[in-house]
């Protein structure tokens, strides 16, 4: 079954400069995938090139998104934006995924808006991979809803292990709540509701999950609010950063350090391969009547084809009709309770 990806190139710090040979890059590397290019199309053609014609189009938009722009500005006035077109596209059929690098409050104010919440969804969610000591995790809400409902973390924990189910291939993921203790009796009142719900969810929930379990791999799916959510991913990022900055400094503080470095080197390089935070973009914006996955606004053309590899395995493996059919058993257990 051939997919079509419709890409926002001119989303994101570096625009076409890197979506487009991101792009070029996918088609090259998946026979079965085509690519929709939606942007100016004067900006967009120099980095085509030869690439074939059958499996690459181009298609003209022309308004762009600024990554600082309100996006009740961008919905209202910016119809013809590289956005808007490219999310049309899997509205109207065209495409079967969106990838984006642009403006994430805009993106996820289009893409409500045009696709629609699917039904049972209240709200939609980023959700993202981060890695662990067993693999990895999918976390969710990474920043949509930064206030939310015991209701929410349950459509969020549903939709989470229906998506590492279509995708990984397990019958039963495994569902924790980030909270701040193990104990049944710790968190907020919304935090603790929800885990009732959860547990009578018929997900394979686990209980709460402290900060350090997300990297213990203690969890397949993660669930939080946005808030909470947003404010982990940063702070992970930040550690990352910090990590690297003073492996660097260690290394190169004095001759005897610097020969050290000589040696480590094939460990430093895996070492900086496995928590490369490229290889891990791509968000999903979970909920929504289409594919929408956002990528990092500064993420480099290695960085932008995870993402772009991301929407083509959802499309795939069907990932929006095991949402909708697990809400659907889920609302005769809502009714029971």
């Amino acid at each position: 079954m051939m997919i079509t990806v419709a890409i926002d190139c001119m989303g994101g710090d570096h625009g076409p400069a890197v979506t487009v040979p991101a792009a070029l890059d996918l088609v090259r590397d998946h026979a079965d995938v085509r690519v929709i290019l939606v942007g100016l199309a004067e900006s967009i053609r120099p980095f085509v090139g030869d690439a074939a014609v059958g499996r690459v189009t181009v298609r003209h938009a022309s308004e762009v998104v600024a990554m600082d722009e309100s996006p009740s500005l961008a919905l209202r006035t910016k119809k013809d934006s590289s956005m808007r077109v490219a999310i049309n596209l899997v509205k109207n059929g065209e495409a079967d995924a969106c990838v984006s690098a642009g403006n994430t409050g805009a993106l996820m104010a289009i893409s409500r808006f045009v696709l629609k919440m699917l039904p049972g969804i209240d709200r939609p969610a980023i959700c993202g991979v981060l890695p662990t000591i067993t693999g990895h995790t999918h976390v969710l809400d990474l920043g949509a809803n930064v206030d939310c409902s015991p209701e929410n973390l349950l459509q969020f924990g549903i939709m989470g292990a229906s998506l590492v189910a279509a995708i990984e291939h397990r019958d039963r993921p495994t569902v924790g709540i980030l909270n701040i203790g193990q104990e049944e009796i710790k968190g907020n009142d919304v935090v603790k509701r929800a885990a009732e719900l959860l547990w009578d969810s018929g997900l394979n929930f686990i209980g709460n999950v402290e900060g350090d379990g997300v990297y213990k791999g203690e969890a397949d799916v993660i669930v939080c609010d946005g808030f909470v959510g947003n404010v982990a991913l940063k702070a992970s990022e930040g550690l990352a950063q910090l990590l690297a900055t003073f492996l660097r400094q260690e290394f190169r503080r004095n001759l005897l350090t610097k020969l050290a470095a000589l040696v480590a080197m094939p460990v430093v390089k895996r070492f900086k391969n496995r928590v490369d935070h490229r290889q891990y973009n791509g968000a999903t914006l979970l909920g929504l009547r289409g594919i929408v996955v956002k990528s990092h606004g500064s993420a480099d053309a290695f960085g932008f084809v995870h993402a772009l590899r991301r929407a083509v395995e959802e499309s795939r493996s069907g990932v929006l009709a095991r949402i909708s059919e697990r809400v659907a058993q889920q609302q005769p257990l809502q009714e029971i309770a």
